[in-house]
């Protein structure tokens, strides 16, 4: 008997999810495959999550759930999280930070709340917090 469990794809999580969920989540994975195509995807915690030098981004759907899951932030929409969100400039507080150290959250209940522009203003963004942290060459 094999006892391993398969680690679903992200899209395999995508199409399990309500369809509202499923909306917003396709939206969001889409601008930011679209404005970082050299970015990673994987599956982490059951949801998607985006790396290049660190984790940048996750999308967190209400209905996938989690310890640290709360009926309330359940209530809040699908969450947009920026992993170094502490570091990025958040001078309309469109990120919160909600007592957390680094990583920064939007909600979105409607996919009609999503501001594309702003989404990739905040991806660009993110990308240029990312790069400062590429591991430099050493010469020998």
């Amino acid at each position: 008997m094999n006892t391993t469990s398969v680690k679903k794809s992200v899209d395999d999580i995508i199409l399990a999810l309500p369809r509202d969920e499923q909306r917003i989540v396709k939206m969001l994975r889409a601008l930011i495959l679209e404005c970082l195509p050299y970015i990673t995807e994987k599956n982490n915690y059951g949801t998607p999550f985006y790396t290049r030098n660190r984790m940048m981004f996750f999308i967190w759907p209400p209905s996938i759930y989690w310890r640290g899951n709360s009926v309330k932030s359940a209530s809040k929409g699908v969450t947009f999280g920026f992993c170094q969100g502490n570091l990025m400039s958040n001078d309309d507080g469109a990120l919160l930070a909600e007592g957390r150290k680094h990583v920064y959250c939007m909600y979105i209940k409607h996919a009609k709340e999503i501001d594309e522009a702003k989404i990739r203003a905040l991806i660009f963004e993110a990308d240029l917090i990312d790069q400062q942290f590429k591991k430099r060459r050493v010469a020998t």
